[in-house]
């Protein structure tokens, strides 16, 4: 009887730290858009070209439409302010996109980008973009 209590207290701890690392988890999705400098879809820019970018956090997502003379998305991005992060071997490395941080450091997350749905696979500096396309940056864990 008593190996059967231990059984189920043990059973009992496992359920409950699950319940609540999940809800801690969904608790960091909901506040990831505390620090997010739109929260609405947005035009920004002026130029010939047309760009949309969705960047999606947990449930929520805004969609830029970029006006531009740039040709590579990534310098549409830094000059319209909607990115910002740190260049190194492979160009630059996105850890902030619309005022919300991935810092894989710190908790494993990241910024994927994709051009409707699919992976890129390059990074933001080195996607030259024609007039109309739509990419994603997606917050990941």
């Amino acid at each position: 009887m008593k190996r059967f209590v231990n059984i189920s207290f043990l059973l009992l701890i496992a359920t409950l730290c699950v319940f609540f690392s999940a809800c801690g988890d969904a608790d960091s999705q909901k506040n990831l858009w505390e620090t997010a400098t739109y929260t609405e879809d947005t035009e920004l820019g002026t130029g010939a070209k047309t760009v949309k970018l969705e960047v999606k956090a947990g449930e929520k997502s805004v969609t830029f439409t970029i006006k531009t003379d740039k040709e590579i998305l990534g310098e549409a991005l830094v000059d319209n302010e909607i990115i910002s992060g740190e260049k190194g071997a492979y160009g630059l490395y996105v850890k902030v996109a619309n005022g919300i941080t991935a810092d894989y450091d710190e908790d494993k997350s990241y910024w994927a980008i994709t051009q409707n749905g699919e992976s890129v696979m390059t990074g933001v500096d080195g996607i030259k973009f024609s007039d109309g396309e739509h990419y994603e940056l997606v917050y990941t864990r």
